[in-house]
């Protein structure tokens, strides 16, 4: 494979290295994912993007993502917002659609460097998240250490949300991926420890699913203010404080969640064919 130009860019702390695969048309084996997301000897990141044509004429453009394991996810939030801010500079608009293989995320540009995706919808039936069993999903019935009784949302991909009374005490290195890989996540879950300091205001850190922790999550985000509204601790608009910052969800009432919140570029730079070489 020949060398690959790429864009670092994060929001709040959540990174990823973007490739434009619009013109070539390349295709990356998990290797080469795996090569390129190591924070040592690759470039290191959260998640790996590659912006792709559209397969038709609904959205601007398709979004692929990857886990630093080579997996496939189908949404995350806070890169939607850095390629939604990247294709509107490159087009001169302040809206578009940008495609994943979850759906179509609509996206706008409200000024003072903050960008609002509409995540779609919260899916809150057992067969959505996906369960392996029937189960009401704002009480599941799994624990591990502190984490009890968490809310199943999926936001285009899984999230089992635990209610906490300190978000910051829990050791979400070893619980989390024992949540996540769990026997009733047949394809595996984000993994959320949420705490409610006001009617408006959460505090979350998330374990990524594939990834581990991260210093923000937007659809995670969503899914916390999902899950505290379903219980009745918040509204159904709130802030959410991350590790790497705040973001502003809002729960509307046609179901779909908005996320708003902050991008920043890192570097550009081009990725050494003996890198992806060394990978195969």
């Amino acid at each position: 494979m020949s060398a690959l130009d790429f864009i670092k860019m994060h929001g709040l702390g959540n990174d990823f290295v973007i490739l434009d695969g619009r013109g070539s048309g390349f295709s990356l084996p998990r290797g080469a994912v795996r090569a390129i997301a190591e924070r040592h000897r690759g470039i290191g990141c959260d998640q790996l993007i590659v912006l792709e044509n559209p397969p038709g004429d609904l959205s601007d453009v398709f979004m692929r993502i990857y886990n630093p394991d080579g997996s496939e996810s189908g949404a995350c939030g806070n890169a939607t917002r850095c390629v939604a801010s990247l294709m509107m500079t490159e087009r001169n608009t302040a809206h578009m659609i940008v495609e994943t293989i979850s759906g179509m995320l609509d996206c706008e540009n409200v000024g003072a460097g903050l960008y609002s995706v509409d995540m779609g919808p919260a899916r809150l039936d057992w067969r959505d998240l996906p369960l392996a069993k029937a189960h009401d999903t704002e009480n599941l019935e799994i624990e591990a250490g502190p984490l009890k009784n968490p809310v199943g949302v999926n936001m285009g991909n899984p999230h089992a949300v635990f209610i906490v009374d300190d978000a910051q005490a829990i050791d979400l290195d070893v619980f989390g991926p024992m949540i996540e890989t769990d026997k009733l996540f047949p394809e595996r879950t984000n993994v959320e420890a949420v705490q409610v300091l006001s009617h408006d205001r959460i505090r979350m850190r998330v374990w990524e699913r594939g990834v581990g922790i991260t210093q923000a999550c937007g659809s995670g985000a969503c899914a916390a203010l999902v899950a505290t509204a379903r219980r009745e601790l918040t509204g159904r608009k709130a802030e959410v404080i991350l590790d790497g910052g705040t973001l502003s969800i809002e729960w509307m009432p046609d179901n779909n969640v908005l996320m708003t919140g902050p991008v920043a570029t890192s570097f550009r730079g081009t990725i050494d064919p003996d890198l992806l070489a060394s990978s195969s």
